[in-house]
C-alpha cells in the first residue's frame, strides 16, 4: 500500500484497533500522489512522471 511492512503492525503492544486509530484517515503516498497529478492535469500544470 505504499508504507513500509510493519509501519504500524510491528509497533509493540498496540491492538488492533490502536494500530488502525492510529493510520486515522491518512492517505497512503500512492493515493496523494494520483490525486495531486489528476488535479494538476485538470489545471493544465504539467508534471513529471516519477
Amino acid at each position: 500500500m505504499g508504507l513500509p511492512a510493519g509501519h504500524v503492525t510491528d509497533v509493540p503492544d498496540l491492538t488492533r484497533n490502536q494500530q488502525l486509530h492510529a493510520l486515522g484517515n491518512g492517505v497512503v503516498p500512492q493515493q496523494a500522489v494520483a490525486a495531486l497529478r489528476l488535479l494538476a492535469a485538470r489545471a493544465g500544470i504539467p508534471t513529471t512522471a516519477a
